[in-house]
């Protein structure tokens, strides 16, 4: 994997040298829109809204809408002017604690790796962040654009994770707030519903069930193979009329789902312990 760039972490007097690589990626499907009778792709053109003609690549130009109907045009020399200068460097300004950051800033994580010599100082301050619970909240430049972002442990590594600026956050305010009228009983078996439903987190066992699905449908229509017909769909009750019962019948469905798997582990485990002899009494024998 190559790195995005290469620069380097500082904060007070400290500097030290990374490399910076992603650490997700978008798994999307991608269509072309095509002519129905021969499938040939099909191309946009670029035409001007007043008279719909065509417009050529080097008679269009940047504006921006300041009013209603009235554009500023910027050329490529305005945005020059106002270039940031990419200096490679995820200069920390404040260290704060971690709970105190509302999860909707955080958007995008990429990966730190230490370079040639800044070995020490990165596992230094990978532990003292680990052992205070803050991150280093720093401002970074990508493609001269700049970024708040936040350096976090994670792991035995950093993360360098892009965050949304105050102003990009959206509050709740224009939404209902829920009714908050709840009794004990409920309260209960909702806690009782989350207990029976809690697990470790396995992030590898949930799985883009929409992405898989149109994966498989392509195959088969690649095959010319007939597509089997969709399996209906168990209508789903919008009308919560008597919430005990609703939670309790959920609990009940829990439970029962980990009564069968916690059975089909147990089996798994006598069919591989059966199999397990059976291959060594085929080596004793040979």
């Amino acid at each position: 994997m190559r790195p995005t760039w290469k620069g380097s972490i500082s904060f007070g007097l400290v500097y030290i040298p990374i490399a910076v690589y992603p650490a997700t990626r978008e798994e999307k499907l991608s269509f072309r829109q095509l002519r129905r009778h021969d499938l040939s792709p099909i191309k946009y053109k670029k035409v001007a809204e007043v008279d719909m003609k065509e417009v050529p690549g080097d008679e269009i130009v940047k504006g921006y809408e300041y009013e209603k109907g009235r554009y500023i045009v910027l050329s490529d020399e305005d945005f020059e002017k106002v270039r940031i200068e990419s200096t490679h460097s995820i200069d920390i300004t404040d260290f704060v604690d971690l709970e105190q950051v509302n999860p909707k800033f955080f958007y995008k994580p990429y990966f730190l790796e230490a370079g040639k010599g800044g070995e020490k100082a990165y596992a230094l301050l990978h532990k003292a962040l680990s052992g205070t619970g803050k991150i280093g909240i720093a401002k970074v430049v990508i493609a001269n654009r700049e970024y708040l972002a936040a350096v976090k442990p994670d792991g035995l590594f950093l993360i360098l994770e892009l965050m949304h600026f105050a102003s990009e956050v959206l509050s709740p305010e224009e939404l209902s707030r829920p009714k908050t009228d709840l009794n004990e009983k409920e309260l209960k078996m909702a806690q009782a519903l989350i207990d029976s439903m809690s697990s470790e987190w396995q992030p590898e066992k949930y799985r883009d069930q929409y992405r898989d699905a149109v994966m498989e449908m392509i195959e088969t229509k690649a095959k010319n193979k007939k597509l089997p017909a969709p399996a209906p769909s168990a209508p789903r009750s919008t009308n919560v009329v008597d919430l005990v019962k609703v939670l309790q019948e959920s609990l009940n469905r829990s439970q029962s789902v980990r009564v069968k798997r916690s059975g089909n582990g147990a089996a798994a485990r006598r069919r591989s312990t059966s199999t397990l002899v059976k291959q060594k009494r085929r080596a004793a024998a040979a």
